[in-house]
């Protein structure tokens, strides 16, 4: 595991240094927080471990900075800040875990372990795109050849689903589930309806169609 300690007491410093290198991980340090930025940004950690009260740049700053950043490294705050709105504070500036000084190292080394461990985030999707036509997810917009279409709030979801979806068959049973959250079929024609809505906003007033049906299967949206 590759981690980087940002921490300015050299005696902690050295501590969780050599703790963590004699249980085989590499470490780098940094002293101050301008330095763990700039590593932070150019090297590929595995888990940072950032103090809360830094010289050159705070941790918070730091920490907030370096999620500008799209830097993703699972973060543990170690600091001797350890009321419950300090540790609220540096959660929302973006770390995964909070540890108050003083502390054990078998619990850091463990809490680091399991940070290592969570899968990476995925970028967030805020955009979807067919041939000529676009959804918006954050503003919940919708164009086809650069013309606004004005769907209903079931509409957007269930026209998101199948651009998601775009290339693949999805049945009925699966859009139930997905876009009105069915476990279970109501015995109406609620995603047939929803469907014919759909294609006469979407396809109907454009020369290509992107909506087809699969006879027997379901739909499938694809240019």
């Amino acid at each position: 595991m590759r981690v980087l300690v940002i921490e300015d007491d050299r005696e902690t410093a050295d501590y969780i240094c050599s703790s963590l290198r004699a249980s085989g991980h590499v470490v780098e340090h940094a002293s101050d927080g301008k330095q763990g930025f700039l590593l932070a940004l150019d090297a590929d950690f595995d888990v940072m471990v950032v103090d809360r009260m830094l010289p050159g740049l705070d941790g918070l700053t730091l920490v907030k900075s370096v999620r500008l950043a799209k830097v993703a490294t699972p973060i543990l705050f170690l600091s001797a800040m350890g009321g419950l709105d300090d540790r609220v504070d540096g959660l929302q500036a973006g770390a995964d875990d909070y540890l108050v000084k003083p502390f054990a190292y078998s619990e850091l080394s463990a809490r680091l372990a399991a940070l290592a461990r969570r899968p990476p985030i995925q970028a967030q999707e805020t955009s979807l795109r067919i041939a000529d036509l676009e959804v918006d997810l954050l503003r919940h917009a919708v164009t086809r050849a650069g013309q606004d279409i004005v769907l209903q709030r079931r509409e957007f979801q269930l026209l998101a689903y199948l651009m998601r979806h775009a290339d693949r068959v999805v049945t009925r049973t699966m859009l139930l589930e997905a876009v009105w959250d069915f476990n279970f079929d109501p015995q109406t024609n609620v995603v047939e309806t929803h469907i014919s809505r759909l294609r006469m906003k979407i396809d109907k007033p454009f020369e290509t169609p992107l909506i087809h049906t699969v006879r027997g299967a379901g739909y499938s949206l694809h240019d």
